[in-house]
């Protein structure tokens, strides 16, 4: 059962991972991105989100940006250190860890994602397809949502509707458009070993098709 939702903010990062240090943004929305937005608005273990399509309804406009972040993490090991020890530091010092880094954004974002959902083997009993569908829809028409949906960063947030009508292409993106390989989601299936999906993103008057995960176009 297809939902569409569209979805636009000021700014919009959907960060390649090739990009070790500095953050750089895809062109447009990736799956794996478009997903999390919609389980922002809803989710429950009984359904799985899958991303049909998604239209891009403004230019691919791009802006760069320099931020201070802090360049370190407190990691597993040194929590755990702390705990049986009784004593340590489990903070970080911004003044002191802060460094200054580039990124590379999008700008004044708005698509449409084409989406619908399969269920999974946690359904219960009393839950089938019309009711997901029925609280999807209706969570998505009366704004609402889990936690702030966003744009590739918690720190772009997004605003969304119920689409009850495509926008026009933008004439900047008619025609053919090849985006190179693009993240398509990852591969939760061995939670020890979790890796990355791609597939060859082509942008087609606006539109990207994604493929289905057992498609020959998804690779690892």
């Amino acid at each position: 059962m297809p939902v569409k939702v569209e979805v636009w903010g000021d700014y919009a990062l959907f960060t390649r991972p090739e990009m070790k240090v500095e953050r750089v943004s895809y062109d447009i929305m990736t799956p794996s991105a478009a997903r999390g937005l919609l389980e922002a608005i809803y989710w429950h273990p009984g359904m799985v989100w899958i991303i049909d399509r998604i239209h891009v309804c403004s230019p691919i406009c791009f802006s760069n940006l320099r931020r201070n972040e802090v360049k370190s993490t407190v990691s597993v090991h040194t929590a755990r250190t702390v705990m049986k020890r009784g004593a340590g530091e489990l903070y970080l010092n911004a003044s002191e860890d802060i460094q200054q880094r580039a990124s590379l954004l999008l700008r004044d974002v708005r698509y449409v994602i084409e989406a619908h959902f399969d269920m999974t083997e946690k359904a219960t009993d009393s839950d089938n397809p019309g009711k997901f569908q029925d609280i999807a829809v209706r969570r998505i028409q009366k704004g609402q949502f889990y936690h702030q949906p966003y744009l590739g960063c918690r720190e772009f947030p997004a605003n969304f509707r119920w689409c009850e009508e495509l926008p026009p292409c933008p004439e900047e993106l008619r025609g053919e458009r090849d985006l190179g390989w693009m993240l398509w989601d990852l591969d939760y299936s061995d939670p020890a070993n979790i890796n990355p999906l791609f597939f060859r993103a082509v942008l087609k008057n606006g539109v990207l098709e994604v493929p289905l995960r057992n498609s020959k176009e998804v690779r690892g």
